[in-house]
């Protein structure tokens, strides 16, 4: 009967224990509803204590999972690029100067001249600097954005729509971003645009009504933190909110030289990063990159190791129109509409799958009210705007995290219009699917937990940490001394898997990562760093293969730590 194959609806033994669980969550949950539902709403009233409590909430049940989830590692060049920002700025400086033998050091971005710095805005580096100041682990920046999003989400919706409904919608942001979403188990960022998403949303509404100085510095407050999170996306959002200032009332101009002055602080670190950084007050770090190393940026580096921005300018030109006409990377209204068709799909990462029926309900909703159809162009024009890029990462979307929220909770707010029991149902859904799989993450070594694990697609949190980086990364730990690792890859190698990161400071790392350039060159490196013992690590070898000077360690990953 627990044979998948031969039971006539297809279950295994996992999918039966889900069912029975979740089954018994959704009983004790209703039995608790008369008790539950009172109180909520008497607390949904008390905003400081309801901010307080979705803020405690996700931290305090990422915190909870450590046994079983450590720290995450990172393992992407993007987060590698978020924690050089905050590298940088733990020395008190925007940029790095440039090494006499930056050639070495070469990876994905990270710009070697006109400084050693990375191609990140400083945003999510100062979460980042910030959580390292306070416990010595970055990772502690996000918690702390995390719990800022959680809170703002709620006071967000306050805004927007009943007491009740602001709180179901911030335990909703909990359930959703919180202690097993991708945002809070990895470094790229996305809880702080949606952060800064929920002071520019939460702001609108509140200084049409009342016209208050304190909400024309929150609706500043969060395009400049957007600003110097995402300042491409941030287009999109000044747009939107220009759009909603100009459709609701005059009197709310009057207001608007507070917004800028909350935001011309923003305006000039970014400014003044660009320029310490590229030596020009307007090129973004990003530009510059793409500038130097083409468009993707990984892509160029994979197909062209040496970088062409040694280049003259035209020949630069040349070599980037030689690459469109080769890839066939024509920007057509056919591929850019493809592109947006493939994308949609990824939206559902702001959705659990219960809240898919709130979509058409909030829809029906926007016919008539002006509000609300605004948040559909809104996000239309935000889709519609990041198409426009080459890549797409979920937290391009982050600013306007909190609409899609929105969504649901009005979605569900026109349901109960409607049905009040099916509204309650579908949110007990959500807290029914949570429960369930954040207790099979608590018991993640347990065997039912284990079968049932390889189900999940909704969360990302760290069961795959980096095996192979934190096994060398332990090796190397076990060597004492300042070390140089010169990293040799195979012809076969994998380019997303980069191991040249280093720190801001190169010359007091303990540990110098270089790619290896052959030992005519190394020598140049090793003469420059005299003190230093060399190895050579070989990663794509199975298993890794690290060499010193007088010894081979080699080491099995998938051996337990």
């Amino acid at each position: 009967m627990l044979d998948p194959v031969k039971n006539p609806i297809g279950f295994g033994a996992s999918d039966f224990i889900e069912l029975t669980i979740a089954v018994l969550l959704m009983a004790l949950v209703l039995a608790w509803r008369p008790f539950i539902e009172p109180y909520g709403r008497r607390f949904s009233l008390k905003t400081g204590w309801a901010m307080l409590a979705l803020a405690i909430l996700p931290v305090a049940l990422r915190l909870a999972l450590l046994a079983r989830h450590p720290v995450p590692s990172p393992d992407i060049y993007d987060e590698f690029g978020h924690l050089f920002v905050a590298d940088t700025l733990r020395h008190f400086r925007l940029a790095n100067p440039t090494h006499a033998l930056h050639q070495f050091f070469e990876t994905f971005f990270i710009l070697q001249e006109p400084t050693y710095s990375s191609i990140y805005p400083i945003g999510q580096g100062v979460m980042l600097a910030i959580g390292r100041a306070i416990s010595g682990y970055p990772w502690v920046g996000v918690l702390l954005s995390t719990a800022v999003f959680a809170a703002l989400c709620y006071w967000m919706l306050r805004g927007w729509t009943t007491p009740a409904w602001a709180l179901a919608g911030g335990i909703l942001a909990v359930i959703e971003f919180g202690p097993l979403s991708q945002w809070m188990n990895s470094y790229w960022g996305g809880s702080l645009a949606a952060a800064a998403g929920c002071l520019v949303f939460g702001a609108l509404p509140r200084l049409v009504e009342r016209v208050r100085t304190i909400d024309a510095l929150a609706l500043g407050g969060g395009l400049a933190i957007h600003l110097l999170t995402r300042p491409y996306e941030s287009v999109f959002l000044l747009i939107s909110v220009l759009l909603f200032l100009i459709l609701s009332v005059k009197k709310v101009l009057r207001k608007l030289p507070i917004v800028i002055f909350a935001v011309i602080p923003a305006i000039g670190i970014t400014l003044l990063h660009n320029h310490s950084v590229t030596g020009n007050w307007t090129t973004l770090p990003y530009q510059l990159s793409q500038y130097q190393y083409g468009v993707p940026a990984a892509l160029t580096f994979q197909a062209n190791p040496v970088p062409h921005r040694e280049l003259t300018p035209q020949q630069q030109l040349e070599y980037r129109a030689q690459m469109a006409f080769r890839e066939g990377d024509r920007e057509t209204i056919q591929s850019y509409l493809l592109r947006l068709e493939y994308r949609v799909r990824f939206y559902r990462f702001f959705f659990l799958a219960p809240l898919f029926l709130a979509i058409p309900a909030f829809c029906f909703a926007a016919i008539r009210n002006f509000r609300y159809a605004w948040v559909l162009l809104t996000l239309l024009l935000f889709a519609l705007g990041i198409n426009f890029f080459p890549a797409f990462q979920l937290h391009y979307l982050g600013a306007v995290t909190s609409l899609f929220v929105l969504i649901s909770v009005a979605g569900l707010q026109q349901i109960g219009s409607w049905s009040p029991e099916t509204a309650r149902l579908i949110l007990f859904l959500c807290a029914v699917h949570f429960i369930l799989w954040y207790g099979l993450h608590l018991f993640d070594q347990k065997d039912f937990a284990l079968a049932m694990m390889r189900y999940e697609t909704w969360d990302s949190i760290n069961h795959r940490n980096p095996e192979r980086r934190i096994f060398v990364n332990q090796k190397l730990a076990e060597i004492p001394g300042q070390l140089i690792v010169f990293v040799r890859y195979s012809p076969r190698h994998i380019f997303q898997e980069e191991w040249v990161y280093n720190e801001a400071s190169l010359d007091s790392a303990r540990i110098i990562w270089a790619r290896d350039l052959g030992p005519e060159k190394n020598d140049k490196l090793r003469a420059l760093y005299p003190g230093r013992q060399v190895l050579l690590l070989e990663p794509d070898a199975r298993p890794p293969r690290l060499t010193t000077v007088d010894r081979t360690v080699r080491f099995d990953p998938r051996a337990p730590l």
